[in-house]
């Protein structure tokens, strides 16, 4: 079934058109339908469109979701990752309104949230986030959505809130989320402390460290090891530790070059 996707999704992406959400849905039967897609929030179904023909899936008969990648997007995140996120906001602001519960808006969230925040809009960064979140609850403790979340309430020092969706993760997340909210804990003592020698030490204790050394196997190693590495380094380097400061360094520059976390 799964080279069938491929197939289709190539065709797809051959054939898209700017502005268009094309991609393949496959239901609970393993029946794969793919052309145009949108969503109604009235019926709560896609709406799928080809060759003038259409229909419609019930959200909850979903199994598998396909969307071609949107246009800009790649373009959109190097921006971002590599420090001018406010020429990235508008292209990523349109992604997601135009990809609203089509897979794509909230890895687009997740970035445009993190634009906002070093944009020093904070606000805008957990509206973008709560608006996501109304349509999906598990965006707020699961996936790439929820640590822009978390990253947009800290910055706003809405720390219940942090704290619930974060215990929420641990209980009930991925294992992705699970080392994300590690991180963010690790974040959450850095900042609660002012950055003091006391605070790195409980920051690498109680986060970043258990990043470091738990979460290495390939599903998630990928994603969370270089901000732990690098976070680690930071911390290490504040309480005078520089050997173990530049362990952490070579491994992420070794393993992890082309991170960004790599070339801060």
């Amino acid at each position: 079934m799964r080279t069938s996707i491929i197939m289709a999704m190539a065709a797809l992406s051959a054939a898209a058109v700017f502005g268009e959400v094309v991609g393949t849905i496959t239901n609970k039967n393993g029946d794969m339908q793919n052309g145009k897609i949108s969503w109604s929030a009235r019926d709560k179904a896609y709406v799928i469109t080809n060759g003038g023909v259409e229909l419609q899936i019930k959200a909850t008969d979903v199994d598998e979701m396909d969307i071609v990648k949107p246009a800009g997007f790649d373009e959109a995140v190097d921006k971002v990752n590599k420090g001018t996120p406010s020429a990235a906001i508008p292209v990523l602001e349109k992604i997601v309104k135009e990809y609203r519960r089509l897979q794509w808006d909230k890895s687009a969230g997740a970035y445009l949230a993190k634009a906002y925040i070093a944009s020093d809009k904070p606000d805008a960064a957990l509206k973008t986030c709560q608006d996501i979140i109304l349509g999906d609850p598990t965006a707020a403790y699961k996936g790439d959505l929820a640590p822009a979340y978390w990253g947009a309430l800290l910055a706003l020092g809405q720390t219940s809130k942090l704290e619930a969706a974060l215990a929420k993760a641990f209980k009930t997340g991925d294992r992705f989320s699970s080392g994300a909210a590690l991180l963010m804990r690790g974040d959450m003592l850095w900042k609660d402390g002012n950055e003091s020698a006391d605070a790195a030490r409980k920051a690498l204790t109680d986060g970043y460290l258990r990043v470091v050394l738990l979460y290495k196997d390939d599903a998630v190693a990928a994603r969370l090891q270089p901000e732990a590495l690098y976070k680690a380094a930071r911390c290490f380097e504040k309480l005078g530790q520089s050997s173990r400061m530049e362990t952490m360094r070579s491994e992420l520059k070794r393993t992890y070059a082309s991170s960004p976390w790599a070339n801060k």
